[in-house]
């Protein structure tokens, strides 16, 4: 498995997920294109990158704004001449019950992980159809089934979801390859920094950290996965059984949901 040459620009670049695929794409021979709110961080993984002779540059994005999202894919295209494999896994979650939750709590989660996903993909298109490339979404077992005390995150892994298969479907003679990646539970910080009801960081995970997948086998299984132009890659037993139960059993599914995050120490679940 090789991506000698080419381009991969990634979204949420300075940790968790985000960080893994880079050193995972640049590891294979890719030239890299990195974006992320945490300029100080994308520079120094940079600067590391560089004297390990990787092809990289970076550029500030809070993918909430679409003209710092069209920068990042013309800052690649300049220095690269071409954009191959688009990854959008920027991202925040949240946790807290629909009664309680403010509603600006979910706006945010639309900003970021849907409306980062339109802009970053609304850019890098055009680039992404003349090579015939892959448009990568990180997303969620939420994205299948309405995940309880997630409103705001499963909306939003849903609204992607549509997006990327529409997109898919537009360009079936295009020779354009779209992926829709859910993870599982990740050791990734994207769960830190998950919203509560008021709209303040979480600052711890509630779930044990040793029993999840690593964000660098998740980086391996996306690499993997474009360069065998999937079509999905759902990586847990989790995210499997829940597409299937769902075709027969969609109202057994809402329980095993409920009773599963019920289980989450604190849960707003009663």
């Amino acid at each position: 498995m090789t991506f000698k040459d080419k381009v991969v620009l990634v979204t949420g670049a300075s940790s968790g997920i985000g960080y893994a695929l880079v050193r995972e794409f640049a590891s294979l021979g890719a030239k890299i294109v990195m974006g992320a709110r945490s300029e100080d961080v994308l520079a120094k993984l940079a600067s590391e990158l560089q004297t390990e002779g990787v092809s990289v540059v970076y550029c500030r994005c809070d993918v909430t704004k679409e003209e710092e999202c069209r920068a990042l894919v013309e800052k690649g295209v300049k220095a690269f001449g071409r954009i191959d494999v688009c990854i959008c896994n920027a991202g925040i979650s949240m946790r807290a019950l629909f009664d309680d939750v403010d509603l600006n709590v979910l706006k945010r989660l639309m900003d970021v992980n849907f409306w980062g996903t339109v802009y970053c993909i609304k850019y890098a298109l055009p680039y992404i159809q003349q090579v015939k490339g892959s448009i990568v979404g990180v997303s969620s077992v939420a994205g299948f089934h309405g995940l309880p005390a997630r409103t705001g995150y499963s909306a939003s892994k849903y609204a992607m979801h549509g997006l990327l298969e529409t997109i898919r479907i537009e360009n079936m003679k295009k020779g354009v390859h779209v992926m829709i990646v859910a993870p599982g539970f990740t050791a990734s910080n994207v769960r830190f920094s998950a919203l509560t009801a008021d709209g303040t960081q979480q600052g711890e995970s509630p779930r044990n950290e040793d029993k999840m997948m690593t964000a660098e086998e998740v980086a391996h299984r996306i690499a993997k996965g474009v360069y065998h132009r999937k079509r999905e890659v759902i990586m847990d037993f989790q995210g499997r059984a829940t597409k299937f139960i769902k075709k027969f059993a969609p109202g057994l599914l809402d329980k095993l949901f409920y009773n599963h995050m019920a289980k989450e120490p604190d849960s707003p679940l009663k």
